[in-house]
């Protein structure tokens, strides 16, 4: 029912700044926690930060400091601004929302990723 759509990515240097978007479309009665993960070749994928409906937020330890998650609950859309990049941030980033419909339903959406490259 509901379907994610990210946008943002692209090749940035090493210190340089991208904000992804993520944003929601479809028929849901609560969209919840909503979060971004990404997966570098030949690694499992991680979770970079996440966001629960009334604004909570948690980083993986390595983004802290440098990653803000943020959400804007009228447009559905869930925003991560990356800044002081690394190569090492360099893998498919994925939008992710634990999705509840009005049948009590609730599952675990993802989007189709949008890659993020780190080089000089």
């Amino acid at each position: 029912q509901v379907q994610l759509v990210e946008s943002g990515g692209g090749l940035v240097q090493p210190g340089g700044s991208l904000r992804l978007s993520c944003a929601a479309s479809g028929v849901a009665f609560r969209i919840n926690t909503m979060g971004w993960y990404r997966q570098a070749p030949g690694k499992q994928r991680e979770m970079v930060a996440t966001i629960t409906h009334d604004g909570s937020t948690n980083y993986a330890n390595s983004v802290k400091g440098r990653f803000t998650i943020s959400r804007d609950n009228a447009k559905n859309t869930v925003y991560l601004q990356m800044n002081s990049l690394k190569p090492e941030d360099t893998a498919v980033y994925y939008c992710n929302a634990d999705v509840l419909y009005l049948s009590g339903t609730a599952t675990r959406s993802w989007g189709q990723g949008t890659q993020v490259t780190v080089s000089s």
